[in-house]
C-alpha cells in the first residue's frame, strides 16, 4: 500500500483541482480496501474514496483526512445461466477498458457506454448512462463493504435501487464502498435496438433498428469527442467532471415551451438540462479565462488550466441561478462535491 502525505488532490481529478490530501493511500486488493476503511472509521478518520475522479470536485482547502485511492485490478469470467456472461470487475479497473474489451470478446451490452471516464466501482454509485444504455441494465450484483454494519456485503440490482444518475449509494453517501461489480452480458455481435435519435443518425439507421456492437461503440466515441467528453489533456474543453447538471424532471404543465420532454412514468417529464442552460442565455463558451463552459457542450463547466474550485463553483452556481429564475427549474449537479457547495 503506498502512502503519501499533503497530496494534491488536483493530480488526480480530471477536472485538475483540489488542494491537498493531509494522507493519501493507493490500495491494490479489494480486501486492503475494505480493511484500510475499517481501520480508518475505527480511528475516526474521515475518509473519502477516490477513484478516477470523473465525477468530483474538491475544494480549493483539499481533504482534512485521508483520501482511499482504489487501484484494484482484476476481471473473471463465468458462464450463467440462459447462455448469458458473467463478469466480475474489480473496482479500480478502468470502466472504458472493460467496455472496449465487453466489444472485443463480443459480450453486449455495454458499448453505449463508452468513453466514460473512471473507475468501475463508480459506475454503480451514479448508475451511469448514456445514448439509451444505462449500467443497471447489466448490473447482476454490486459487491461492497458496509461501514455501517461493518462486514462486506453482496447486493443485487434490486438492492441497489437504481433510477436516473442515482442508486442508493448516492442516496446514503459514504456508508458503501463498492469492491466490485457483477455485470450480466449477453454474448454476440448485435447491439440491442438503438432507441436514441443522435446514435441512430449517426448509425445511418433507424430508431428501434440495432447495429453491431463496435459500430455502436466507435459512433459513441466520435459523438463523446465531439462535445469534448473523452478525455484529451490537451483539451481544455475535457478538463471538466463531464455534464455538471442532471436533467431535470417537472410536472408537464411546469414544462417551458419547445423544450425537449421524455415522459416518465410516475407522470412526470424528463427535459435537457442543456436546452435550458442555452435558453437561459449561457452558451458554450460561456464564462472567464479561468472557468468557463465548454466550446462543445454546453453541460461541462471547464477549467480551463488556471482555475481554482471557487472558480469553478461560481460559474456553476451562476448558471443554476440563472436557470431558476429564467424557468423556475432547479439544476442540481452531477459530480460529488467535497468541501464545497453551489449554496
Amino acid at each position: 500500500m503506498l502512502s503519501r502525505t499533503a497530496e494534491p488532490l488536483s493530480s488526480w481529478t480530471t477536472l485538475h483541482l483540489g488542494g491537498p490530501a493531509r494522507t493519501l493511500v493507493e490500495v491494490t486488493h479489494r480486501v486492503e480496501l475494505y480493511e484500510t476503511v475499517r481501520e480508518l472509521d475505527a480511528r475516526g478518520e474521515p475518509v473519502l474514496v477516490l477513484g478516477g475522479g470523473s465525477n468530483v470536485l474538491v475544494a480549493d482547502a483539499g481533504f482534512e483526512g485521508t483520501v482511499v485511492r482504489v487501484g484494484t485490478r482484476g476481471v473473471a469470467v463465468s458462464d450463467v445461466a440462459c447462455g448469458g456472461v458473467g463478469v466480475t470487475v474489480e473496482a479500480g479497473e478502468d470502466w472504458d477498458e472493460l467496455v472496449a474489451r465487453a466489444v472485443h470478446e463480443e459480450w453486449v451490452g455495454l458499448e453505449a457506454l463508452a468513453g466514460i471516464p473512471g473507475t468501475v466501482g463508480a459506475v454503480p454509485i451514479q448508475n451511469v448512462g448514456a445514448y439509451g444504455q444505462e449500467v443497471c441494465d447489466t448490473v447482476a450484483s454490486v459487491h461492497v463493504y458496509d461501514r455501517t454494519e461493518r462486514r462486506a456485503r453482496t447486493l443485487s440490482s434490486v438492492d441497489c435501487q437504481f433510477g436516473y444518475r442515482t442508486s442508493m449509494f448516492k442516496q446514503k453517501p459514504g456508508r458503501y464502498v463498492v469492491g466490485g461489480v457483477t455485470f450480466q452480458l449477453r454474448p454476440g455481435s448485435l447491439g440491442p435496438p438503438v432507441e436514441y435519435a443522435e446514435l441512430a443518425r449517426t448509425l445511418g439507421i433507424e430508431v428501434g433498428e440495432r447495429a453491431p456492437a463496435a459500430e455502436v461503440r466507435s459512433a459513441v466515441l466520435r459523438l463523446r469527442a465531439s462535445k469534448g467528453m473523452v478525455l484529451d489533456e490537451t483539451d481544455h474543453d475535457t478538463w471538466s467532471a463531464g455534464s455538471f447538471f442532471t436533467n431535470p424532471f417537472v410536472a408537464p404543465g411546469e414544462l417551458p415551451d419547445g423544450a425537449p420532454a421524455w415522459e416518465q412514468p410516475d407522470g412526470r417529464v424528463k427535459t435537457s438540462a442543456a436546452w435550458l442552460i442555452e435558453r437561459a442565455g449561457f452558451t458554450r463558451g460561456y464564462g472567464n479565462e479561468r472557468a468557463r463552459l465548454s466550446t462543445k457542450h454546453t453541460l461541462a463547466v471547464t477549467n480551463r488550466g488556471d482555475a481554482s474550485t471557487d472558480d469553478v463553483v461560481a460559474l456553476a452556481r451562476e448558471i443554476r441561478d440563472g436557470v431558476r429564475r429564467t424557468f423556475d427549474i432547479e439544476l442540481h449537479p452531477e459530480p460529488v462535491l467535497v468541501g464545497c457547495s453551489l449554496d
